[in-house]
């Protein structure tokens, strides 16, 4: 079992680890312990590098179950001890963005209670789909002013990992649309925006809202029905 290290600490960028497997079906690896996030929830899997003895390979990417894909050439063995690197300066604007998703979530869950219906995020950019049967102008421009200022009330952001039973207890902890955390996990972690937002959530966030910066909605349209579709961005 690999010890997820990222569910945490979300800056920690660089760890040491040990080969346990080799998956060279998919030429991978898997490690003891990892700090690369292998994606879902919408955010993107982590790349970075692991060194060891002189030698250096690139991940290209990481997967569930702590696999670690390389891109190419040989495998580090079985039983090597790397010293592992994320790619920092893709991670962290992929963490702003995640917070910003969320800072998103809580605004229009708080003022306007529309659940959401899908979403996804690159880095700096992204889109979240919401159950609005109208939404005009005024209304989006309205929306992105609140969750500029809520970037600018600098609030915390926490996570905690709850017993499931007791994670379930907390009022509209699962914000999209259908509950996607399958029947048997017995541990839920939280991501909270204290004062704004709280709820179910995997993924890396920065510790504070100020660290998002400038968000943008740069459009919107209808998806159909009472889906609505908002993309944002960030600034650099």
């Amino acid at each position: 079992m690999t010890d997820f290290l990222y569910l945490r600490d979300s800056y920690l960028r660089a760890f040491q680890a040990v080969v346990t497997e080799h998956d060279t079906g998919q030429n991978g690896v898997r490690l003891d312990r990892s700090a690369f996030y292998p994606g879902g929830g919408g955010q993107e899997p982590d790349r970075g590098w692991l060194r060891a003895q002189g030698a250096e390979w690139h991940v290209k990417t990481a997967r569930r179950g702590g696999l670690h894909i390389i891109a190419e050439g040989e495998l580090p063995p079985i039983g090597a001890t790397v010293q592992a690197e994320l790619d920092w300066a893709r991670r962290y604007p992929i963490m702003r963005t995640h917070t910003a998703m969320h800072i998103l979530c809580g605004v229009i869950w708080r003022d306007y209670q529309a659940s959401v219906t899908g979403g996804n995020m690159q880095v700096l950019s992204g889109r979240m789909d919401f159950e609005f049967e109208r939404l005009s102008p005024e209304t989006v421009s309205d929306i992105e002013a609140k969750i500029n200022q809520e970037v600018a009330n600098a609030r915390p952001v926490k996570i905690d990992i709850l017993p499931r039973a007791e994670a379930f207890q907390i009022p509209d902890l699962i914000r999209t649309k259908i509950n996607l955390l399958p029947p048997g996990i017995k541990e839920v972690r939280t991501v909270e925006i204290v004062g704004l937002d709280l709820q179910a959530d995997g993924g890396t966030h920065v510790a504070n809202t100020s660290e998002v910066g400038r968000i943008t909605i740069s459009k919107y349209k209808s998806k159909g029905g009472i889906n609505k579709r908002l993309y944002v961005e960030l600034s650099d």
